[in-house]
């Protein structure tokens, strides 16, 4: 049982950083919901995007959605995990009562983010509760830095289940970060050939140690030119757009320009809020039936958890965690993780996790 009645928690400042503070440990309160000590936490590209940003909405919330934590107290309802057992912590939680939740697609919800960032998106803190149902079982073998990658592979498996990916198909990934390098993973296992485009060097040697057929620098080379060659001067079948953020309105355009005709693009990286008018080629896009396809993180995918699907590949070595691992910092360390993080050229930096 949790006994300190405060923990310590990095909140987010006026000015977009972090201020960390004393706050109140988080309370169980309901019979199917878990208590956890965090143990890392992990900073992603939608974290980055709200870094250094004045957010007033934001201002004085604790933030992070990639977890790895220890069950510490379970209410009275609670039967799959107990106190001790080490867990990974899907934090895409609905409100459960919409038409979406109601079938498992609760990453559709209209509430879902209220909702998750007053439970389970709460991860830059020593405490976290939640639903039961949302905390997966680690196997022995499988570390707390490695199960925080998980939610990034759930967020690829679901783009995954959506591009329909086929045997022998020809991919080409936008995008050498976290997201771009489990997307990598999950088209390799699924048959694929896969050229991974970026602009930093050290990312995309990472991507060639993870099984990436070709790679090209976008910034130094001829990215159609590459691609073209790569596909026999076709066309990708799937081209997944894995950059986002501000690179959208240049990695948006290559990818349609990459695929094929009949082909599909895949949408997996964020937008930035409020993001409109990206020029695209239309006519190329309606006369040539090339399909965009938005993908929004992870929920189920027929009867199954698109993260237990990942927790089981990563059990089984058929994804590559330790290897995008490239920075920890403690939490008290949290400003300095995050200018890591985003001066990837740099630092090399691919995924910075928080010891807390």
């Amino acid at each position: 049982m949790c006994t300190n009645s405060t923990m310590k928690a990095a909140l987010k400042t006026a000015t977009g950083e972090f201020e960390v503070k004393e706050v109140e440990t988080p309370k169980i309160l309901q019979s199917d919901w878990v208590l956890a000590r965090i143990r890392v936490a992990g900073i992603c590209g939608t974290d980055l995007r709200h870094w250094k940003k004045e957010e007033p909405d934001l201002e004085g919330r604790i933030m992070g959605h990639e977890v790895a934590a220890e069950v510490i107290e379970i209410g009275d309802a609670v039967k799959n995990v107990k106190p001790g057992d080490r867990v990974v912590v899907e934090t895409v939680l609905g409100d459960g009562t919409c038409d979406w939740c109601r079938v498992q697609q609760y990453n559709l919800c209209p509430n879902l983010y209220p909702v998750r960032m007053d439970t389970v998106s709460r991860d830059f803190a020593t405490y976290l509760v939640g639903p039961a149902e949302k905390f997966h079982k680690l196997p022995d073998h499988v570390s707390y830095e490695e199960a925080t990658l998980l939610d990034t592979f759930s967020v690829c498996m679901h783009a995954i289940h959506l591009s329909g990916i086929k045997l022998n198909n020809k991919v080409v990934i936008i995008g050498a970060g976290p997201i771009g390098l489990g997307q990598l993973q999950l088209a390799k296992i699924s048959g694929a050939d896969v050229i991974v485009t970026d602009v930093v060097d050290s990312a995309l040697a990472i991507a060639k140690e993870l099984g990436a057929d070709a790679v090209v620098n976008t910034k130094t080379e001829d990215g159609y030119q590459k691609v073209m060659e790569f596909t026999g001067g076709r066309g990708a079948d799937i081209t997944f757009e894995c950059a986002g953020g501000p690179s959208m309105p240049i990695t948006l355009p290559q990818a349609t320009s990459f695929t094929r005709i009949g082909g599909k693009v895949v949408i997996v990286g964020g937008f930035e809020a409020g993001q409109k008018g990206i020029e695209l080629d239309w006519a190329k896009i309606q006369l040539g039936e090339i399909q965009l396809i938005p993908s929004a993180s992870y929920s189920f995918w027929g009867i199954d958890s698109e993260m237990q699907m990942c927790l089981d590949l990563l059990a089984k070595g058929k994804l590559n965690a330790k290897k995008m691992i490239t920075h920890r910092f403690p939490l008290d360390e949290i400003n300095k993780a995050f200018e890591t993080a985003e001066d990837k050229e740099n630092t090399h930096a691919v995924f910075v996790a928080l010891i807390v």
